[in-house]
């Protein structure tokens, strides 16, 4: 399959290339710099060039352009675009979200068919920017995404919070009461690519944390790392926020991650 992903030089987008070129897919990568998402011209030569056989839309905002609104334009805007791009093609169009969707008011664990309730924010953004897809583009395809486990620093991802927290506070707080959506990036990017070529359209969740709590994660991705951390237990967070869906193929962290059962 051709595929072609904005936002392909992200954390997921890096990790979705590998795994789909991997696989035997053509992934193009979409050049904001020759297309930004305020030009819509631009954005129809690629596609009429290309001629993808599938569409993803990873893109966020996470370097600034200085473009008025620009959560907007790109959450919502330019997804609204390209989910009807993709349906004038008659062509997949997977726009990747996140657990964000749901505040931390909301009662979890998510199902796929829970109604999210973020208005404001990121999480408000992207839930607008899933409407505005289905409304688009009624085959348009929804995967909510958790928090991201790479495998050091650098990237929007678990681990590089760690390290993080550790230089500029030189401890991590970790709640017990907090059980996160999170799942490693290689194993999102296979479902990613799964749900793409499955093309069954819906909302999908993708997290493999069926138990674990975020001081358990803590402790275990300290000792794989080297044991360095300081990590200290509380419980001032209290969330449910697992999203559980029985159709997406994943492997638990316990499966990927046998330190987790010393910390049970």
């Amino acid at each position: 399959m051709k595929i072609l992903v904005t936002g392909a030089s992200g954390t997921v987008g890096k990790a979705l290339t590998a795994v789909a070129v991997n696989s035997g897919d053509e992934v193009i990568a979409w050049n904001r710099h020759t297309a930004p998402p305020d030009n819509p011209d631009a954005g129809q030569h690629i596609l009429d060039t290309v001629q993808p056989q599938a569409l993803v839309h990873l893109a966020i905002p996470s370097q600034g352009t200085g473009r008025h609104d620009e959560g907007r334009l790109v959450n919502i805007t330019w997804t609204e675009r390209l989910a009807r791009a993709a349906r004038d093609r008659n062509i997949p169009f997977l726009y990747v979200s996140t657990v964000m969707v749901y505040t931390d008011n909301a009662k979890g664990p998510f199902y796929p068919d829970m109604v999210p309730d973020a208005t404001e924010g990121y999480g408000g953004e992207k839930r607008r920017g899933e409407l505005a897809a289905q409304e688009a583009n009624p085959n348009a395809i929804i995967a909510r995404i958790g928090w991201q486990i790479g495998h050091g620093p650098g990237g929007n991802n678990m681990i590089d919070f760690f390290y993080n927290k550790m230089r500029d506070e030189g401890v991590i707080h970790a709640s017990r009461k907090w059980l996160p959506a999170t799942s490693f990036v290689e194993d999102t990017a296979k479902a990613l690519r799964t749900i793409v070529h499955k093309a069954i359209p819906g909302v999908y969740l993708i997290n493999s944390n069926d138990q674990w709590n975020f001081y358990a994660i803590a402790q275990a991705l300290n000792q794989r790392h080297g044991g360095a951390w300081r990590i200290e237990p509380n419980e001032d967070f209290v969330y449910d926020q697992r999203m559980l869906d029985d159709r997406v193929i994943i492997p638990s962290l316990a499966d990927r991650f046998p330190e987790l059962q010393q910390f049970r």
